[in-house]
């Protein structure tokens, strides 16, 4: 019998036992039940806003109730008080995960507990009408069961994400929660097995808190929308500035809960800049991993060619340690950070375009002055053409192709015509930004040969783009800024990872984001720890401390 059998069986009978146990104590907190708000002087102001992407329609869910969050979280926080919840907190609130399994190594802490601090912050905050940030979707029933099958069996021989809390953007498949990609017509889908990097982070012990929000459909449904809205979830905050500044998009409610301090970490996905834009906005380290470093299996798709997971986390060490955690067995390796010293002998190109932001500046400076070499560069424009081709192409193929393997008798869509269907037959509900990229999918008429050609000249294109300037400037990795580089980064299917810049003079989290050759990972995540370190820029959100603090 497998260890994930096991602990399923034990929480089953956990389960059994207190359903059957009427006399057992239910001493549970208290939190505001949740009821919708006119959210009308909201979206009013919002049209205020310069940039079109944070003037929203909607911002609550119309068929999420949160008070269904309450149902599934109250029950595992039996005992739990708010006394408890103050006095871990400084054990947990912007601890790495090493830091963590420290204070559990003495004792200070368990599992358990760590499980239930989350618990107990998200409920507080999200079903409160003034300090939520929509970004939680859905929780795990059993995550306490689970953390306390764990605190009975620990050794000292352990992936440091055991009993780690960690949460999913909701279009990768869990057999315990639902999945939706945050679109209506998935609400009813329930994967009958996990995706494959759930599966690894399981195996290495990891607890799967919840799902998060997301740009609907990864960001492949409407046309100039806000980045973080899903009819399931409505819309993402950030906590930075809730209404005032973009999450970013689409893993948005990956990088809310993790800046918010929901979760450990989270894993997010990215086709061009999802995992680099919210992590840039919210003052996290997000890492887009080479293409095929990490299994696409049983992840809701916008394009096979370019779509990879990637772990979104506050600290690159973290970063690392989920990495790590997210790959099969095959690929596992060993990407602990525990040394700054400075990778030997590195050069970096510096893009002479975004030289006027201060920011970027300062950090180069910071690389010069620790002995590492910056040349400046001017990259020639990169041909794009063929790209949203590419997109429409391989979701038309890959979307069917999922839905086939994974959707049960009470998913009704089968493919995009399907969902462009079902969306028109209630548009304000479903789709009240549209789906004009939906509907591009299904005008756009190429057969295998023409997409495939399509897709060869753009993964070249990315590559020459990068290979002209790493070889002409024997560079080892490129400098740019939060999202700027991610669809060259895309296409060439390289690794990319942005960590916290600073902030603007408004108190908009900026990122510096590295771009290295395939497979460089390691060596990417030391030059970025080795930056981190330098630094240590990010500081948690201030705006609403209601919302960020304990």
């Amino acid at each position: 019998m497998t260890i994930n059998k096991l602990i399923f069986i034990l929480t089953v009978l956990l389960a059994l036992q207190a359903c059957n146990n009427p006399s057992s104590k239910t001493n549970y907190p208290e939190f505001d039940t949740w009821e919708a708000y006119d959210e009308s002087a909201l979206i009013d102001s919002s049209q205020q806003n310069d940039d079109p992407l944070l003037r929203y329609q909607l911002i609550q869910s119309r068929v999420f109730n949160k008070n269904e969050l309450l149902k599934v979280i109250k029950p595992q926080l039996e005992g739990f008080t708010e006394n408890k919840y103050s006095e871990i907190s400084p054990l947990i609130y912007e601890n790495s995960i090493l830091d963590i399994q420290n204070h559990i190594a003495d004792h200070k802490l368990s599992y358990k507990l760590l499980t239930q601090w989350y618990l107990y912050r998200i409920a507080l905050h999200e079903t409160s009408q003034h300090n939520n940030l929509n970004a939680i979707i859905s929780i795990n029933p059993n995550a306490v069961a689970q953390a306390e099958i764990l605190d009975e069996r620990k050794n000292d021989n352990l992936h440091p994400t055991y009993g780690m809390p960690i949460l999913l953007k909701d279009n990768i498949n869990t057999a315990e929660m639902p999945t939706t990609a945050g679109a209506l017509a998935l609400i009813n889908h329930q994967p009958s097995q996990d995706a494959e990097i759930v599966t690894n982070l399981k195996n290495h012990n990891a607890i799967i808190l919840g799902k998060v929000n997301l740009s609907e459909w990864a960001n492949f449904l409407c046309d100039g929308c806000p980045n973080g809205y899903s009819a399931v979830g409505g819309q993402t905050m950030n906590p930075y500035g809730p209404m005032r500044f973009d999450t970013g998009g689409s893993s948005s409610g990956s990088a809310a809960s993790v800046a918010a301090n929901y979760a450990v970490a989270a894993v997010g996905t990215e086709t061009s800049g999802s995992i680099l834009s919210p992590s840039s906005q919210q003052s996290l380290v997000g890492l887009k991993p080479t293409i095929g470093q990490l299994s696409q299996n049983g992840i809701i798709p916008i394009s096979s060619t370019l779509d990879t997971p990637g772990p979104i986390t506050r600290t690159v060490a973290d970063n690392a340690i989920l990495l790590s955690a997210m790959r099969s067995q095959t690929k596992t390796e060993d990407y602990t950070l525990t040394s700054i010293e400075a990778p030997s002998e590195i050069r970096l190109g510096a893009i002479k375009a975004y030289m006027k932001d201060s920011l970027y500046l300062q950090s180069i400076d910071i690389f010069k002055n620790n002995s590492l070499q910056v040349e400046v560069i001017e990259p020639k424009p990169m041909n794009f053409s063929g790209f949203l081709a590419l997109l429409n192409g391989d979701m038309k193929r890959d979307l069917e192709a999922y839905l086939k393997q994974f959707a049960s008798d009470s998913v009704e869509v089968r493919s995009v015509s399907d969902v462009v269907n079902f969306n028109t037959k209630d548009s304000l509900l479903r789709m009240p930004y549209g789906q004009a990229r939906l509907n591009g999918i299904v005008r756009q008429d190429l057969n295998d040969t023409e997409l495939d050609s399509i897709r060869q000249n753009l993964i070249q294109s990315g590559k020459t783009y990068f290979d002209e300037l790493f070889n002409n400037y024997q560079l080892d990795a490129i400098l740019s800024i939060n999202n700027y580089n991610a669809g060259q980064a895309a296409v060439a299917k390289y690794p990319a990872i942005t960590i916290p810049m600073g902030y603007s003079k408004s108190g908009e989290p900026q990122g510096l984001t590295i771009i290295m050759k395939a497979g460089r990972e390691k060596n990417l995540l030391k030059l970025a720890h080795f930056y981190e370190q330098l630094t240590n820029y990010r500081k948690p959100p201030q705006e609403n401390s209601k919302t960020i603090q304990p």
